[in-house]
């Protein structure tokens, strides 16, 4: 409507009031006025770009568009400055002032999410709509917002505000749902995240495909580079769906001490489930705490394997154990009681074990560095999967058998350095643009010192393995 004939109608109206009207009533009025058209603009649009086969839930997850090997793909995010704000002013809330060190509440960490907004996202000359996106991560995402970096880690659901926005339903990216954007936090190869997940399904183990993003953000002022990102496919989604027979098993995301499955640390609540939340059915991983507990580990081992080998795929959990040990990835079980995740294969009824979030594997570590190859370093009871697998004889020869595959195959160090020098000529230009600010580089020999410290790291890993199956 036009604006001056809105405001006659409105100067009108206000003469029938027995109060005087003036001029900041109208500016008020007009104000909500603006507002809902604001509203009724943001809710009325039409996604022109959609099609089956790029944002519809009826499209198969396109992997070779969304997770193409050896190349950078671009990312744009467009999002109003108005929510921009309600996300920065919610991490402030949560951690405290941006750049503001280690002031923050709660000791910096929070239990809580950041909040989702909807936001525009363009790839390839098409919009996805609405799509809500927040910010992600644990102690990275502290790290980095305290330390004034904007290099934030993203998570995106393309239908998280279908219900907002009916002409969103189902919206997906070509076949993915939600997809996270993660911003290889402390790790000047740039290549960590990706390599370890490779390294995993190399091996013949569950876990997400990666990719390489540039990544634009406008709050309103233009696209601002925000730099080189790893984006991941999410368990919760994809994984589960093209990975396992049948997505229709519980998903679990433990975080806390009952993580760690230690004795006497069983508690539902921080046995998160990603699927089937409201079924508050935890018979499967009750399960596989009682057995893993059972006195017969120690005066009948041959039972007590079977019985575990019931509900839980050991074979896998070593094959992990071997490739999680030899690349040395300490941020994670036998460590960390997070960064993980075990799904009831409904094919075969046991709980199977997925790595998540490497971005802190392929190097010793900190929180006193990786475990050792013989576990000699571990505390036992604080991490029976790992030290109660590993006391048996049967279980420490698999280990030793995976461990001796991987070393001479997909991890070592004549494959590796193809793969590290591939990166290195692909990435270089990308490192070199990375901005104050929204980098974790801090000259332009970071990102190739980073490059060669893993090429060093994998030889000596070749040889830790060596001596110690020798």
């Amino acid at each position: 409507m036009n604006l001056k004939k809105r405001t006659n109608q409105l100067l009108i109206l206000c003469s029938f009031f027995v109060f005087s009207c003036t001029t900041t009533n109208v500016e008020s009025i007009l104000d909500d006025v603006e507002e809902e058209d604001l509203v009724l603009e943001d809710t009325t649009f039409t996604p022109t770009d959609w099609t089956d086969a790029t944002h519809s839930k009826s499209a198969d997850p396109n992997f070779d568009v969304v997770f193409e090997e050896n190349t950078v793909k671009r990312l744009d995010i467009v999002v109003t400055a108005s929510r921009w704000q309600v996300m920065l002013d919610n991490m402030t809330e949560l951690y405290g002032t941006f750049g503001g060190g280690n002031q923050g509440p709660g000791g910096g960490f929070s239990d809580e999410d950041p909040t989702f907004v909807p936001a525009e996202v363009f790839f390839d000359d098409k919009e996805w709509y609405r799509v809500g996106i927040r910010f992600k991560g644990n102690s990275s995402l502290m790290s980095t917002w305290k330390s004034g970096n904007l290099k934030l880690s993203f998570k995106l659901d393309f239908d998280e505000f279908e219900d907002d926005y009916p002409q969103i339903d189902n919206q997906r990216f070509y076949g993915f749902k939600k997809l996270s954007l993660k911003n290889n936090y402390d790790d000047k190869s740039l290549v960590r995240e990706k390599v370890a997940g490779d390294l995993f399904r190399s091996a013949g183990l569950a876990g997400s495909h990666t990719a390489f993003y540039t990544l634009y953000v406008d709050a309103g002022e233009g696209p601002v580079y925000f730099g080189l990102y790893t984006l991941v496919e999410e368990v919760d989604d994809t994984v589960i769906e093209t990975q396992f027979s049948d997505d229709d098993g519980n998903l679990y995301k433990p975080d806390g001490d009952a993580a760690s499955f230690a004795n006497g640390t069983y508690d539902e609540t921080e046995l998160i489930k990603k699927t089937n939340e409201d079924d508050l059915d935890w018979t499967d991983v009750n399960a596989l705490y009682s057995i893993l507990h059972d006195d017969r580990r120690l005066t009948d081992a041959e039972a007590w394997r079977t019985d575990l080998e019931e509900v839980f795929d050991v074979p896998v959990f070593l094959k992990y154990l071997a490739v999680n040990t030899l690349i040395q990835n300490w941020d994670t079980y036998g460590k960390m009681t997070h960064n993980y995740l075990m799904y009831n294969n409904p094919e075969t009824d046991k709980l199977t074990w997925i790595p998540w979030d490497n971005n802190e594997a392929l190097q010793s570590g900190k929180q006193g560095g990786a475990l050792s190859l013989d576990f000699s370093d571990l505390n036992s009871s604080d991490w029976p999967l790992i030290s109660y697998l590993y006391a048996d004889a049967t279980y420490k020869a698999q280990y030793q058998t995976f461990l001796q595959e991987v070393n001479d195959g997909v991890f070592s160090a004549s494959t590796m350095h193809v793969i590290y020098n591939n990166y290195a000529t692909l990435l270089a230009p990308y490192a070199a643009t990375e901005k104050d600010g929204y980098t974790f580089l801090n000259s332009s020999s970071d990102f190739q010192n980073g490059i060669d410290e893993l090429k060093s790291h994998v030889e000596s890993r070749n040889n830790a393995a060596d001596s110690y199956l020798n």
